[in-house]
């Protein structure tokens, strides 16, 4: 079967059933995961992208998730895989904010307990006095060594700042091992942006949102397992690196872009980069790299522990906030798969890990980890497990909503008035805000972004991974 897309590309098309589509591009061949609505909405531009993608050599795998969108060089919603033998590395797949991620924490609260818009108002003001949400205010947390946890990661913060053990395991990974010689390749600068900003939630699609959960009837023994309950109030988190994975991918985007150039290395996007994961560059980015996974986890702990700091303010020093899980979307992960170690690439997609999986961290190996899965201001946020058949997509699905229009965009054709009614303003269910004037905040408002229902469909139909809660916004604190 061939499918248009307004290419001058040759275009063929199968379909694997649920979900699965897989489209033969002139450079190789793209899965992508989406329903039939999803899957007809899809830009042009996304697959010139990926036949872009799949020139660098030796691509064992590439797709992407329903939620995916341009973005610069590859797609966000990209998963693609090399042999880590001889395969290649590239931070356009990794994305400039490495590491950003989810992180969930569990109350004992249950949602009427913070309906009172003057109890959530006092926790916004609270959470807002312990995590800076403003770009130019440092975090208090000068007794923390930043080296120490671009080193260790969350074994690399003092004692004071882990409230228990499950802090550490409940994550994704607490640190990242690396050669710490690679931090030599760092200009000096680094420290200077960097320095205050671990705790600190940083601005465009990062939040802080208190939510509410509608538990899944038919998995209610998985979420009770993971200490869920209906109606229960959690605390989601999304943030990343900060400066200094944003340093570490524009210093070292410029040196190997010009690698390739002395390598006479080309690709019709010059957004795209790439280096043999041998080659020097490509040992030193992932070297790097890896510190700034450090920071993001380490990142997303201190703005925890900041906000149990604040809900402690609010409802007594007894009130814990035990961690449900903490995850990356933004990454390149040597994994082992079809009996061989592989890189595998995520940008902007959520790994997915089905019970019993050798890679669960030890906390979840019988039932599968949280998968965390954000919607969009006004709209449910999803936590998910992922299934056996998730084996197709690399254990993949999609990391949110995703962008349907650009910034630009956004504030051209949605008014404030219609971000107001998203978000129920001036009734009992308003979604408060920490921000005065919504027009600040626009260009995050839902209508920039996918129906994620729609998303989460298309990640269920492909039998990737399955919806274990729904979660209820309530109040969201988001930075400028």
């Amino acid at each position: 079967m061939t499918i248009k897309m307004n290419l001058n590309l040759p275009v063929n098309y199968k379909s694997h059933g649920g979900n699965h589509h897989e489209i033969e591009l002139e450079n190789g061949n793209l899965h992508l995961f989406a329903n039939d609505e999803v899957f007809q909405s899809f830009e042009p531009k996304v697959y010139e992208m990926a036949n872009n993608n799949l020139l660098i050599p030796r691509n064992q795998y590439m797709s992407y998730t329903p939620d995916a969108h341009i973005g610069i060089g590859t797609c966000i919603g990209t998963t693609a895989v090399w042999s880590m033998r001889d395969g290649c590395v590239s931070p356009s797949i990794v994305g400039s904010d490495i590491g950003c991620g989810m992180r969930v924490h569990t109350t004992r609260l249950h949602k009427s307990d913070i309906r009172d818009k003057g109890v959530r108002r006092a926790l916004i003001a609270a959470i807002e006095k312990y995590v800076p949400t403003n770009e130019r205010t440092n975090s208090n947390y000068e007794d923390i060594d930043i080296m120490d946890v671009v080193r260790k990661g969350l074994n690399g913060l003092p004692g004071k700042y882990v409230p228990d053990e499950q802090w550490l395991t409940h994550v994704e990974q607490a640190d990242f091992a690396y050669d710490h010689s690679y931090l030599n390749h760092l200009p000096p600068k680094i420290m200077k942006y960097a320095r205050g900003q671990l705790g600190t939630l940083g601005s465009g699609n990062h939040f802080i949102e208190l939510q509410y959960l509608e538990v899944q009837a038919e998995y209610a023994d998985l979420a009770a397992k993971w200490g869920l309950f209906d109606g229960q109030v959690v605390v989601m988190i999304h943030s990343g690196s900060r400066a200094w994975g944003g340093m570490v991918g524009r210093e070292h985007n410029k040196v190997i872009k010009e690698a390739m150039r002395q390598w006479g290395v080309s690709n019709p996007d010059p957004n795209l980069i790439y280096a043999p994961i041998a080659s020097h560059e490509g040992q030193t980015y992932l070297n790097l790299m890896y510190s700034a996974l450090n920071f993001a986890v380490s990142n997303r702990h201190m703005i925890a522990f900041g906000v149990r700091e604040a809900f402690r303010e609010v409802f007594g020093q007894d009130m814990e906030l035990p961690v449900l899980y903490d995850l990356m979307h933004n990454y390149a992960l040597k994994e082992f798969h079809r009996g061989q170690p592989m890189l595998v690439h995520r940008k902007g997609a959520t790994r997915a890990l089905p019970p019993g999986h050798f890679l669960n961290t030890a906390a979840y190996k019988e039932t599968g980890h949280p998968a965390l899965i954000p919607g969009s201001m006004g709209t449910s946020s999803y936590i998910m497990v992922g299934k056996d058949e998730g084996l197709k997509n690399f254990y993949s699905i999609c990391h949110g909503a995703g962008r349907a229009r650009s910034r630009k965009a956004t504030k051209e054709l949605v008014t404030v008035d219609q971000f107001e009614q998203s978000l129920k303003v001036g009734t009992e269910d308003e979604i408060l805000v920490n921000h005065r004037s919504l027009q600040t905040i626009l260009d995050e408002c839902p209508q920039a972004y996918k129906d994620v229902d729609q998303i989460i469909d298309s990640v269920a139909g492909a039998s990737l991974a399955a919806v274990v809660a729904k979660c209820k916004p309530m109040a969201v604190v988001k930075g400028v």
